[in-house]
């Protein structure tokens, strides 16, 4: 799963006993050598289904950590793009890689931005948040858009019940909880708690409207369903300011 360069088994262990934001600061040099980060393959195909929905003007990538999802603004946006994340780590390594974005220490549950975007992204980020917390995050994300501005995330096809990957999502989830049930800080980082139909509610109750396109150079399952679906929740507009595209 790790190449050369990635983080030791020691490591690893040390980082899963911190606090997220400290055990991000650990791995943040090494973080792009894990399977953790984001794939190229599915930030290309996220771009290529965002593409005929632009252009856009400026665009945030939310927990950007080491700034994957900035190439997908790069080649989507026409005006500046930003990036926001609460790891001094991981921003470091952002800005070493994606020097002229602008890049902010920030909770996403506090984002610090008045309503200046068109877009905004995410990748890989939302284990971190409880399903208490999705509803403030969806909140603060729709204050950063612009009206008429979007928010898009890709969300994988869920396993099939019984299937290996199924079994070790519910594994992972199941060791984090007595890990955090036992240890101080904890590390919040769950699989099974960022579901379609909830968080397709949670993004309406925010006051986003939600539309769901098939990333289709990812392919198909079995069943003819996307294997990923790009989640595009749009900004109402004011009364009196045309649509920015």
């Amino acid at each position: 799963m790790f190449s050369p360069e990635g983080p030791t088994l020691r490591e690893l262990t040390r980082q899963a006993l911190s606090s997220v934001e400290h055990g991000y600061d650990l791995l943040a040099t090494k973080f792009d050598a894990t399977p953790f980060r984001t794939s190229d393959r599915l930030l290309a195909a996220v771009a290529e289904t965002l593409e005929p929905l632009g252009p856009f003007d400026s665009g945030l990538d939310v927990c950007c950590g080491t700034g994957a999802g900035l190439s997908v603004l790069r080649a989507v946006c026409t005006g500046r793009t930003a990036g926001v994340d609460f790891s001094d780590g991981m921003l470091a390594e952002a800005r070493r890689v994606h020097p002229t974005a602008t890049l902010v220490r920030a909770d996403a549950l506090a984002l610090p931005f008045a309503p200046v975007f068109d877009l905004a992204v995410s990748f890989g980020a939302f284990g971190h948040f409880l399903p208490a917390e999705q509803r403030t995050l969806f909140a603060q994300v729709h204050a950063a858009l612009r009206p008429g501005g979007s928010f898009a995330f890709p969300l994988p096809a869920p396993p099939r019940v019984g299937s290996a990957p199924y079994w070790t999502l519910w594994g992972f989830d199941a060791v984090m909880r007595v890990r955090n049930a036992l240890w101080r800080p904890p590390f919040v980082m769950y699989y099974r708690t960022f579901r379609l139909a909830d968080v397709r509610s949670r993004l309406e109750g925010a006051g986003f409207t939600v539309e769901l396109l098939p990333v289709r150079s990812l392919g198909l399952r079995e069943d003819g369903s996307p294997r990923c679906r790009l989640v595009v929740a749009r900004k109402g507009m004011d009364h009196d300011e045309p649509r920015r595209s």
